[in-house]
């Protein structure tokens, strides 16, 4: 879960930074998110940069029927326009507000010309674009290897690292995350509560058991979080609710 070591801003990548390195990135403007609001458009260029404080977002793929499923998520650890950080225009995914929350919000043209004009921050976008890179594949790799059931449970260990361990969320909106018919969600849900990993009511889950999921997941869960500390050093996923604005001035 993630340890912020900045007090100025609840999203990890900018409470890495040191002022020179913030006043490089030009104004910061601190929005509301809105569940289902369109961060990214698959192909389209990309227009705002956003650091997540609160909430999270899915990154996701077209398939071939028509549908959606998701291959990344991104909450308080990290941030969106990565194609803009690979130096290019625009991403095949589309990324979506999933859980209301807040963020900082930049220009790409003030990212690119901070990225040239500071090695540091440079180096720690790439890392956490890395970082990113592994969770996708380690997503790929989980939907093509696991059980339902252990799928869900990985899942459910991503969205409790960002948002806590108790959040709500619909049987129909994971079934469309994970590209697998509702009721075989429900059967998941059902199975991991007869276990005793989770508890769920009235559309909120609670995680009861987090060793006991993580273990269930047959080693899935874990693999793009290693790499992320790897990567990022003393940030580590942390419920944000114990975090608290402070003095960097943002719009």
């Amino acid at each position: 879960m993630l340890s912020i070591i900045s007090p100025r801003f609840e999203n990890g990548l900018l409470a890495r930074l040191p002022d020179f390195d913030l006043d490089l990135l030009g104004p910061l403007q601190r929005i509301d998110l809105a569940p289902h609001n369109a961060l990214e458009v698959a192909n389209r260029e990309v227009d705002s940069i956003y650091f997540i404080e609160r909430g999270f977002a899915s990154v996701v793929a077209d398939d071939a029927d028509g549908g959606i499923i998701e291959v990344g998520l991104i909450g308080p650890e990290g941030m969106t326009g990565l194609a803009v950080v690979h130096g290019a225009e625009h991403s095949p995914f589309s990324t979506f507000v999933q859980g209301a929350g807040s963020a900082i919000r930049i220009d790409p043209d003030n990212l690119r010309e901070a990225m040239r004009a500071s090695p540091s921050l440079h180096n720690l976008f790439m890392r956490y674009a890395q970082a990113f890179a592994i969770q996708v594949a380690s997503t790929a790799s989980a939907n093509g290897l696991l059980l339902l059931e252990q799928r869900v449970a990985r899942w459910l260990l991503m969205v409790g690292d960002r948002l806590g361990e108790s959040f709500q969320i619909t049987h129909e909106f994971l079934s469309v995350m994970l590209a697998v018919r509702r009721a075989g969600v429900t059967r998941a849900l059902q199975d991991l509560e007869a276990r005793g990993l989770i508890r769920t009511m009235r559309g909120v889950v609670s995680i009861v058991n987090r060793n006991g999921l993580a273990q269930f997941t047959n080693g899935a869960y874990g693999v793009a979080e290693r790499e992320y500390e790897a990567l990022m050093g003393d940030y580590h996923p942390q419920p944000v609710e114990e975090i608290r604005h402070a003095s960097h001035k943002v719009g």
